[in-house]
């Protein structure tokens, strides 16, 4: 189990080192007018900081020797 979780910590890791972060949708209803319904699409962008791709990556390479 713990050889299993450090292997998903170092994918994790470089993954987010690859990508650099992630992009996701919501949709907000922004008004109401009898059976009329306004919604907009509204797209947010997170991005990962290359030192936390790092140490997940190097916080998986530990639990795997140790």
């Amino acid at each position: 189990m713990k050889k299993l979780f450090a292997i998903a910590l170092i994918v994790i890791g470089i993954l987010s080192l690859v990508y650099g972060g992630f992009t996701f949708t919501t949709q907000t209803n922004k008004a109401t007018l009898g059976p009329i319904n306004v919604s907009t699409n509204e797209r947010h962008t997170v991005f990962i900081p290359i030192g936390v791709g790092v140490a997940v990556s190097i916080a998986g390479l530990a639990l795997l020797i140790f």
